[in-house]
């Protein structure tokens, strides 16, 4: 690649992933500069549905489907994030399919606004979210990619449940979308107009809590796989777990209430996050463990290490 087009890629990740990019700077170079350009392809799709204001459903299908032909090598690209996109797909074998699954998600969000179960969800997020998971496995390139990635597709959803679970407020307003179940919503007796006039209510702590803690079980299955990525690889995943997740704390602390104001992570945070991280992470190179010591998920009585993975670590209090 360029080193025009691994900045343009930068640029964008820079300026609209903040979190993810601190992560990325601990990436060894030959996946952080792949990082930037596939974050960059990712955001340039998801901007055409999301900042698509009085742009009609027929253009933004027909925008990406410009970007599934660019993507796919089969039109020229017309941006130097595609053209570099279209060289990694080429070096790493990134499959087709995993490029047509995400675009397609993309293209979900033109029309649908509502999920009724968590399953569908899911199966939006096997296209937004896991599509990248498996990408993102493909350029680290680890020696066990069949058994990485299913934990790599948990971390993926892990992460946009955080995503969809932070940003109900600017969803609700901007978009006219609600990612949280409308099962979950009933189960917990929360009218969806409750959420369109961002109206709090304790039935609505209760929802938000309980997708709370199914994302923090994706976390867990997720983190479960950082030890099959080669090991200059497993901090900066690590990192980005534990960063993501951080956000569950300050939901938290805000009696789940996202709907007066979107939870955020201080700079100061971020990077309490990263010292703490870094610091157990150099006594104890177990991901499991280090995640379960410093991140915002509760440990749980069937957190224990594996006895290949060496002793159980103690439950936080």
């Amino acid at each position: 690649m360029q080193q025009e087009h691994i900045d343009a890629g930068k640029a964008i990740q820079k300026r609209t992933g903040k979190t993810f990019y601190l992560a990325t700077r601990f990436l060894p170079e030959r996946v952080r500069h792949a990082t930037h350009v596939l974050y960059a392809f990712f955001r340039i799709a998801d901007e055409v549905v999301d900042d698509a204001d009085d742009v009609d459903p027929a253009t933004q299908r027909a925008q990406l489907e410009s970007l599934r032909a660019q993507a796919l090598g089969e039109q020229a690209p017309d941006d130097p994030v595609l053209e570099a996109f279209g060289e990694l797909r080429e070096r790493y074998g990134i499959d087709d399919e995993e490029i047509d699954t995400f675009i397609d998600a993309m293209a979900t969000d033109i029309e649908t606004s509502r999920y009724e179960t968590y399953e569908d969800l899911e199966s939006y997020m096997r296209g937004s979210a896991a599509s990248v998971g498996v990408m993102m496995t493909a350029i680290m390139e680890p020696d066990a990619e069949d058994v990485a990635i299913p934990h790599a597709v948990k971390l993926g959803e892990a992460f946009q449940m955080t995503n969809f679970l932070r940003d109900v407020r600017e969803d609700i307003r901007e978009r006219d979308r609600i990612y949280v179940p409308q099962e979950t919503l009933r189960d917990h007796g929360v009218d969806p107009a409750q959420i369109e006039r961002l109206e709090y209510s304790e039935s609505f702590a209760r929802a938000m809590a309980a997708e709370l803690q199914r994302t923090e079980e994706l976390y867990r299955e997720g983190v479960a796989g950082i030890r099959y990525l080669p090991e200059d690889c497993q901090l900066p995943v690590l990192l980005a777990a534990v960063l993501y997740a951080e956000h569950h704390t300050v939901i938290r602390n805000q009696g789940y209430d996202v709907l007066s104001r979107e939870p955020s992570l201080s700079t100061t945070r971020k990077l309490w996050c990263l010292a703490k991280t870094r610091w157990h992470w150099h006594w104890n190179r177990d991901p499991e463990a280090v995640f379960q010591r410093v991140s915002a998920v509760p440990t749980t009585d069937h957190d224990h290490r594996h006895p290949e993975h060496g002793d159980g670590v103690p439950t936080r209090t």
